[in-house]
């Protein structure tokens, strides 16, 4: 197809030609057309022609199908493409060349440039003028990727260095919370207490590596035992701080030799002068008689203990005086649950947090306190070991849980041997096997024991295992 001279007078590249010369010139050179998309040639390709965009925008493309594919620009119509081809020595296209818009351009040959540049120094000046405007305009495009890059590599280095420091601030307060958590550990007893008639277990599963659940095994006088167990509100530092706090005011007015009610009233008197966080306390404290099987104990919200005898029946505190009590840290002058049940040879005794009764399963099913009962039935050879079975069936399918404790006691006789629980590992200390701790026999008569005071308590090891 035949080019049109006034397509070649719109192009400033023959805005100098004599008019004259541009009929002649049309003549010589070939018009193609070219669909949007459709690549005019590629980068490396050898070539004797250049082209002249009459109509349409072209899209010159480095590296192109390439992950380093760049775009250098897109050139309007006048645009020579191709023409450094023709200077360069292996005669190669240094870049890619596709249609931006649909194209009109003609088709000049390495000859015909030539006679052009021969006959017309003008119209060598106006392509040298614009080889040197592409030349700067990609030099500044190079620059530009290269800042471009400099800034994600600049950006990329700052958020390594946020993650590094964000890894050793998470190692450092994974430390501090395991210093914490031996530290809230040392405070509660370090095992179980050895009494005669009496065989005990223990089992707490913080929600985190450290909560606000508690326990505690405190000798009185007359061969009684004092029993607290407690659960502070929220979870995490600021409960295990709290509990910490209350564990101490429980023990000191515990030494003060005062009755269960008024233990807990010195310590809520004390909690409301220190509680500026607004934190409370459910708590129970009472004191088991080993003699008689008496339980006098006072409860300040917290769950009541569950009593059975030997045939597994449960024993109620008098309906008319129950109450659920108040918690501490909150009220001057809390209500509470003051109570006693005598628990009998061969019956059980059992504090628990509401995390234990409160844990569900995938299936939203609560553990529920009705589950407790047939953990304990029947006897397990030791109370810590029934503990375990106790939350070996639910625990290894709950879902959502918080922390939890369970105290389990049984009057019974041990047999003559060591009942310490020796720690069998760091996380989970259980019994070696051997005899039984609670074989039933029958309870020494009163005037025996008045006879031969009861040992004073010592400490063993107790089966706490971390969550």
């Amino acid at each position: 197809m035949t080019v049109d001279p006034v397509y070649l007078r719109r192009l400033a590249l023959f805005a100098n030609l004599p008019e004259a010369e541009l009929p002649a010139l049309a003549a010589t050179l070939r018009q193609r057309t070219l669909a949007a998309g459709e690549l005019l040639f590629r980068e490396g390709d050898t070539a004797g022609q250049c082209y002249i965009v009459l109509d349409g925008d072209v899209a010159v493309i480095k590296a192109l199908g390439t992950p380093d594919e760049r775009l250098l620009g897109v050139r309007p119509a006048g645009t020579v493409v191709g023409e450094l081809s023709l200077f360069s020595p292996g005669g190669q296209h240094t870049a890619s060349v596709r249609a931006h818009t649909p194209l009109v351009l003609v088709e000049m040959t390495r000859a015909e440039l030539e006679w052009l540049l021969n006959h017309f120094p003008s119209l060598t000046y106006a392509m040298v003028q614009t080889l040197s405007l592409r030349l700067i305009e990609s030099e500044q495009g190079t620059i530009r990727d290269l800042r471009q890059k400099n800034d994600a590599l600049a950006k990329a280095y700052r958020d390594l260095q946020a993650a590094q420091a964000q890894i050793i601030e998470k190692e450092r307060l994974e430390r501090e919370l395991e210093v914490a958590r031996r530290i809230q550990r040392s405070l509660l007893p370090r095992g179980v207490p050895q009494v005669e008639g009496l065989d005990f277990g223990a089992l707490m599963r913080p929600m985190s590596a450290v909560g606000g659940d508690f326990y505690d095994f405190m000798p009185l006088d007359g061969g009684r035992l004092g029993l607290a167990i407690g659960d502070v509100s929220d979870h995490g530092v600021p409960a295990a701080l709290f509990m910490t706090m209350t564990v101490t005011l429980l023990r000191a007015a515990v030494r003060r030799g005062l009755p269960p009610a008024d233990v807990l009233r010195a310590v809520n008197r004390d909690l409301l002068e220190f509680n500026e966080a607004g934190m409370f306390v459910t708590v129970l404290y009472g004191e088991l008689d080993p003699a008689s099987g008496d339980f006098h104990y006072a409860r300040a919200g917290h769950e009541p203990p569950l009593v059975h005898d030997a045939r597994g029946a449960a024993v109620e505190p008098p309906a008319a005086a129950y109450c659920r009590g108040q918690l501490l840290g909150i009220f001057n002058q809390p209500e509470l649950d003051e109570q006693r049940v005598r628990v009998e040879a061969g019956g059980t005794l059992l504090l628990y947090t509401d995390g234990a009764r409160e844990a569900t399963d995938p299936a939203s099913r609560m553990f529920g306190e009705e589950a407790c009962g047939p953990c304990w039935r029947p006897r397990p050879t030791k109370p810590s070991c029934c503990a375990t079975r106790c939350w070996s069936r639910w625990a290894p399918t709950a879902g959502r849980w918080r922390s939890r404790t369970i105290l389990p006691c049984w009057p019974c006789v041990p047999p003559p041997g060591p009942s310490i629980e020796p720690a069998a590992s760091r996380r989970l200390r259980r019994l070696p096997p051997g005899p039984s701790l609670c074989r039933p026999r029958p309870r020494r008569a009163p005037i025996a024991r008045a006879a031969q005071p009861p040992a004073p308590p010592a400490r063993g090891r107790a089966a706490v295992q971390p969550g």
